[in-house]
C-alpha cells in the first residue's frame, strides 16, 4: 500500500466504497488523514465500517473543514449531471480528485524520479499496459502495474527512485487527476466512447489529452484525427511529442511496416524491433500497442535487446486474442472480451482462416460492421440469443450452424478445423456480443471456452495460457 502522506493531518471526504474506494480510504488513513467515507449503497457502507473505515453521510458533513474530496471514478463528475456529492464539494470550494491524483502527489513528494508510464486511449490500454510492464519485469526492473487494470493504484508498493510504475488510466480517472505527470504518457487512439459521461467527443478527447499534456514525453498514436490534432497542439506548445503509427510511414517518430517496428528520423528509417512469430501480438492493432510500449521503455532507459526479449516472451492478456492451445495445425484463440462488433474486428482481421464462434446477448448493430471479414471465415458457430439474427446477417456469405451452446460450438469447430488443409486453421471465440444470456461475464465465458478446448483429446496448452 502507498500511504497518502501528502494528506497528513487533513480532513478528507471520500465517496464510493467499492474495492478501489476502500483501498484509497485505507491509504489516506495510513498517511495520517482523517477520512469520512460514504456510498449510496448501504451494504458498501456497512462493509467499509466493518473494516474500520470511518463512515458518515456526507450530506451532513461540515464541508468547511474538509480539504479534499476523493471521488470514485465510476461516479458521474459532469454528465449526465454531477453527483450530489460533487455539487456539495464544489459549493464549499473543495477540490474533487481521485486515486490517480493521490498517487501522483505521493510520487512527487517521496520519489519524484521514480519512472512512471501512464497509458490511455479508447482501445488497447490494457494490452499496452500489460506489455509494457512485462518488458520491464523481464528486463529485471522493479515494476508495479495497476490503475484501471489489476490492482488499485494505491495498493501498489510505495514509490522509490528505481521503482517503475505502469498505470492504465481511464478517462474517468484522468478527469479526477489534475496533477498527473508521467515520465512517459501514452495516448493510443480516440473513437467515440463514454459520451454519456462526457457529453461530447470534444470533451472526451480533451480529458484524454490532459494525460499526455502533463507528461515529460507524450507518446501519441496519430492514426485518428483527434490524436493527430492533439500531437500537433502539444508540439506547438513546446511539449516533447513522439508520434507513433500502425499504418503511416512517418518522417519522424515510430511506425509499423508489416511485422517490423521502425524508427524514423528526418525521413531515414531503421528497424528497432519486430513482431514476426509473436502470436500474442498478431494484428495491426497490436503493432500500435507494441510501438507504444517499445517507445515508453526506451524513454525509461531499456535497451533494444531487453525490449525485443520482452516482446517475444509476452504471453498476452486473458480473453483478448489469448492463444489457448494447439492441436496439430489448429490454433484455439480466446477473444471473449470482444463484446461488440468493433471489439471483434481486430481478431477477425488477424487470421486468414477462421472457424468463428460468435453470439450471446446481441448489441445494437449486430455483426453487419464485420462483413468485410466474412471471406476469412470458413464456418461460423452461433450461440445464444443472437444466433437467429447473426445467421440472417451471414446469409449465404458464410457457412454456419446454430450450435446453441459454447461447448457444442467448440466441439464442432474443432472437428471441422481439423479437416482443414490450410497451414493454420483458427478456432476463434470472438463473440461480438455480451455474455449475460448464458454467462455471468465475459471472463467466465472465456474460462468455459478454455475448459472446452482443454477437454479435446490431443490438445496442447500454449505457454502462458491460463
Amino acid at each position: 500500500m502507498i500511504p497518502a502522506t501528502s494528506f497528513q493531518g487533513k480532513r478528507v471526504a471520500l465517496f464510493g466504497l467499492g474495492g478501489s474506494g476502500i483501498a484509497t480510504a485505507r491509504a489516506l488513513a495510513e498517511g495520517g488523514a482523517e477520512v469520512l467515507a460514504w456510498d449510496d449503497n448501504p451494504e458498501s457502507v456497512a462493509k467499509a465500517a466493518a473494516e474500520g473505515i470511518a463512515t458518515g453521510d456526507l450530506r451532513g458533513a461540515d464541508w468547511a473543514g474538509i480539504s479534499s474530496f476523493v471521488l470514485s471514478p465510476g461516479v458521474p463528475l459532469t454528465h449526465p449531471k454531477p453527483h450530489w456529492t460533487v455539487e456539495l464539494a464544489r459549493g464549499a470550494g473543495v477540490e474533487v480528485i481521485g486515486d490517480i491524483e493521490l498517487f501522483a502527489r505521493e510520487r512527487i513528494a517521496t520519489a519524484p524520479t521514480a519512472p512512471f508510464i501512464a497509458i490511455t486511449g479508447t482501445n488497447g490500454k490494457s494490452t499496452t499496459t500489460a506489455l509494457t510492464a512485462h518488458i520491464l519485469q523481464s528486463a529485471g526492473r522493479d515494476t508495479q502495474m495497476g490503475g484501471n487494470i489489476g490492482r488499485a493504484v494505491m495498493t501498489l508498493d510505495p514509490p522509490q527512485p528505481e521503482r517503475h510504475y505502469v498505470v492504465e488510466c481511464s478517462s474517468y480517472q484522468i478527469d479526477l487527476a489534475p496533477s498527473v505527470n508521467p515520465t512517459a504518457g501514452i495516448l493510443l487512439n480516440l473513437t467515440p466512447d463514454h459520451l454519456d459521461r462526457h457529453g461530447t467527443m470534444q470533451h472526451y478527447a480533451s480529458i484524454k489529452e490532459r494525460l499526455v499534456a502533463g507528461s515529460e514525453t507524450a507518446i501519441i498514436g496519430v492514426d485518428d484525427v483527434y490524436c493527430a490534432q492533439i500531437a500537433d497542439r502539444l508540439e506547438r506548445a513546446g511539449k516533447n511529442v513522439v508520434r507513433i503509427s500502425k499504418r503511416l510511414p512517418l518522417t519522424d517518430g515510430y511506425f509499423a511496416d508489416g511485422s517490423n517496428l521502425m524508427e524514423a528520423i528526418d525521413g531515414r528509417y531503421s528497424r528497432i524491433a519486430f513482431l514476426e512469430g509473436i502470436g500474442s501480438l498478431r494484428g495491426q492493432h497490436n503493432a500500435q500497442n507494441a510501438l507504444a510500449a517499445v517507445v515508453a521503455c526506451l524513454k525509461v532507459g531499456l535497451d533494444l535487446g531487453e525490449i525485443q526479449a520482452g516482446l517475444e516472451s509476452f504471453p498476452g492478456l486473458a480473453h483478448r486474442m489469448e492463444q489457448v492451445a494447439r492441436k496439430g495445425h489448429v490454433l484455439f484463440v480466446n477473444d471473449s472480451k470482444a463484446t461488440n462488433a468493433d471489439a471483434a474486428a481486430p481478431a477477425l482481421s488477424s487470421f486468414p482462416r477462421i472457424y468463428w464462434i460468435a453470439g450471446g446477448l446481441p448489441k445494437e448493430g449486430g455483426i453487419e460492421p464485420l462483413r468485410s471479414f466474412f471471406p476469412r471465415i470458413a464456418r461460423a458457430y452461433l450461440i445464444g440469443e443472437a444466433a437467429p439474427a447473426f445467421s440472417a446477417t451471414l446469409g449465404e456469405a458464410v457457412p454456419y450452424e446454430i450450435s446453441g451452446t459454447l461447448a457444442a460450438a467448440v466441439e464442432h469447430a474443432a472437428e471441422d478445423a481439423a479437416r482443414d488443409d490450410t497451414s493454420e486453421a483458427v478456432v476463434l471465440l470472438s463473440p461480438a456480443c455480451a455474455s449475460f444470456d448464458q454467462f455471468k461475464n465475459f471472463e467466465i465465458r472465456g474460462e468455459a471456452f478454455r475448459q472446452a478446448v482443454n477437454a479435446i483429446d490431443g490438445v496442447s496448452a500454449i505457454g502462458g495460457a491460463r
